[in-house]
C-alpha cells in the first residue's frame, strides 16, 4: 500500500473536520443542492469529455494506483535482472523456468525467453503490453485531472445560482440564510473534491505512470539482452543508464563527483 496517499486524505479530511467542528456543527455543512450541483454536474462534465468505457475503468483503476506502490524499484529490477542473467548464461533458457518473481510482467518475459521465442515476438508483445497498461494509467489520470477541474467551477455555478435565489427572495428573510448557505457550501465542496481529492490523484498516478515507464522499460530491455545471451556485467551497466547517478551505485559506495 502506497501510505503517503492514506496518510494524506486523512491528514486532510482531519484537519476540515476539526475546523468544522471549533466553528459549529457538522449538520451546518451539509447540503443536499450543493452535492447535487457537484457531484452530478462534476460527472455530467466528465462524461462528455470521455467515453463511458474509459471513465468506468479509468476510475477504478486510478483509484487502485493511487493506494498501492509498485512491486519493484528501477535499482532492484537492475540487480534482478542481472542475476537472472547470471543463471540464463550457466543454465541456458531452461534454468530461467524455475525463476520466481513478485512482478507479473517480468514474469512474462522471462516465460518469453524461457519458451524461446524470437527477439522480435518478445520486444512486439512486451512493448505492445507495456503500451497499452500505460495509456489506461494515463486515462485514469486525465479523468480525475477532469473531474479536479471541472469541480471548482461547478462550485461557482452553484453559488451564483444560490445568489439568484437569495436576490430573488429579499422580501422574505427567512430564505436568505438557507440560500447563502447553500451558495457557500457549493464552493467550499468544489474546492475540497478538487484540491484535496482528485487533483492529487491525479498528480500521483502521473507520478507512477512515470516510474511503470522506466520500470518495464527496463524489464524489456534486459530481458532482451538475456535472450541475446549478453552477460550480466553488460546487462547491469546498459540498464544502470537507466537510474540517476546517486542510485547506480550501492549503498555505501562512494558517488562520482
Amino acid at each position: 500500500m502506497d501510505i503517503t496517499t492514506s496518510i494524506g486524505l486523512i491528514i486532510g479530511t482531519i484537519v476540515i473536520v476539526a475546523m468544522i467542528f471549533m466553528g459549529g456543527d457538522l449538520h451546518m455543512f451539509i447540503s443536499e443542492h450543493a452535492m447535487i450541483i457537484i457531484f452530478g454536474g462534476s460527472f455530467a462534465a466528465t462524461l462528455i469529455r470521455f467515453p463511458l468505457v474509459s471513465i468506468l475503468h479509468g476510475l477504478p483503476l486510478g483509484a487502485k494506483f493511487a493506494f498501492t506502490m509498485s512491486r519493484s524499484t528501477a535499482r532492484g529490477l537492475v540487480d534482478e535482472l542481472a542475476s537472472i542473467a547470471e543463471i540464463a548464461r550457466k543454465q541456458g533458457p531452461v534454468g530461467l523456468e524455475k525463476v520466481e518473481t513478485d512482478d507479473p510482467f517480468l514474469a512474462k518475459g522471462i516465460r518469453y525467453v524461457a519458451d524461446g521465442y524470437d527477439m522480435d515476438f518478445i520486444r512486439d508483445n512486451l512493448e505492445r503490453d507495456r503500451d497499452n497498461f500505460l495509456m489506461h494509467l494515463d486515462e485514469g489520470s486525465k479523468i480525475y485531472r477532469a473531474i479536479g477541474d471541472c469541480a471548482p467551477a461547478f462550485g461557482m455555478i452553484g453559488t451564483l445560482i444560490g445568489m439568484v435565489q437569495m436576490f430573488a427572495n429579499m422580501t422574505d428573510p427567512s430564505k436568505l440564510g438557507p440560500f447563502m448557505a447553500t451558495a457557500l457550501l457549493a464552493t467550499l465542496y468544489g474546492a475540497l473534491v478538487a484540491n484535496l481529492f482528485c487533483l492529487p490523484i491525479a498528480d500521483k498516478l502521473h507520478g507512477k505512470l512515470l516510474d511503470e515507464e522506466t520500470n518495464r522499460t527496463i524489464i524489456i530491455d534486459g530481458i532482451l539482452m538475456i535472450r541475446d545471451a549478453k552477460s550480466p556485467t553488460l546487462v547491469r551497466e546498459m540498464l544502470l543508464a537507466y537510474l540517476p547517478e546517486k542510485h547506480r551505485h550501492e549503498q555505501g559506495e562512494p558517488v562520482p563527483a
